[in-house]
């Protein structure tokens, strides 16, 4: 009887024990291996990304063309960025990380971001557009409602874009308008814009020109009342040469400008303006809110 028993116990701990024994044998041994693996394989982070990451703004805007700060500071490291691609983080900030990595300093001028367009209300429309309210939307039918390619149809993609609140749009208006006080100048709107109209200028700067349009004068004066048309009257008396006509639109040289103000004063149309300007902000329209207006 002990014989059978002996057996029965010896057939059962080959059948069940010894099997789950091997296999925890085999999974110990692989963990070992993987282990090991890792660590002889392990790419060692660059203590520096951390102490770069602390002094970037932490704002995640994109702006610089990486996925957020994270990617950033680890592309800076490895030298694989450029510093300067940053406008939201302060020039200390930027002064610090300069000095981890044994970087010339960004002297830079800081910038604002300025919407290079005064048309709004004051450009025609081609239709009344009824659809999803914001830009991206509008400019897939025939290019937007304004009768004027290049003019801002004021319903807030850049303002959806914008993770500091800096840009809204204008009472006065219906132009996006940008709070230069609050602006980091990352970019996003810029990206956002369908219609590219969103720059920047030196925050230093005392004009601003606020039109877009490469038209001929003719064509801008049918569809809004407020573009360039390329008349040259700022060209002809900047004292400094700094604003030119570059395709029918007149351009300015920050570098060159000495402030003077005389090209706002004597464009016909207005479009040259001071900066920074003070028109009111509101909420971005949204298509059925006019007439609640």
């Amino acid at each position: 009887m002990n014989t059978i028993v002996t057996m029965l116990a010896a057939g059962a701990f080959v059948k069940f024990v010894l099997p789950a024994i091997i296999v925890s044998l085999a999974a110990a041994a692989l963990a070992f291996f993987l282990s090991f693996l890792g660590t002889k394989m392990a790419v060692e982070r660059d203590p520096r990304i951390d102490e770069v990451r602390g002094h970037l703004s932490g704002a995640n805007c994109g702006g610089c063309g990486y996925a957020g700060c994270d990617a950033f500071a680890e592309a800076l490291v490895k030298g694989e960025a450029n510093l300067s691609k940053c406008n939201a983080t302060s020039r200390q900030g930027k002064a610090n990380i300069a000095k981890i990595l044994n970087l010339a300093v960004d002297n830079s001028k800081r910038t604002v971001a300025v919407v290079r367009c005064n048309g709004g209300n004051l450009c025609k429309n081609k239709y009344e557009y009824q659809g999803y309210g914001d830009c991206v939307s509008a400019e897939i039918l025939a290019g937007g409602s304004k009768a004027c390619e290049y003019g801002c149809m004021g319903l807030g993609s850049c303002s959806d874009a914008c993770r500091y609140n800096a840009i809204s749009v204008s009472k006065d208006n219906a132009v996006a308008k940008v709070d230069y006080g609050v602006c980091t100048s990352c970019g996003a709107c810029i990206s956002t814009c369908p219609k590219h109209i969103i720059g920047r200028i030196p925050v230093d700067a005392v004009v601003y020109v606020a039109c877009s349009s490469l038209c001929r004068g003719k064509e801008v004066m049918t569809a809004c009342e407020k573009g360039c048309i390329g008349c040259g009257k700022c060209e002809r008396n900047c004292p400094s040469q700094a604003i030119k006509l570059i395709n029918n639109l007149a351009v300015i040289d920050y570098d060159k400008c000495v402030k003077c103000g005389n090209c706002a004063e004597v464009c016909p149309r207005k479009c040259i303006l001071p900066f920074p300007d003070e028109r009111p902000l509101i909420p971005p329209y949204k298509p059925g809110e006019r007439s609640a207006e």
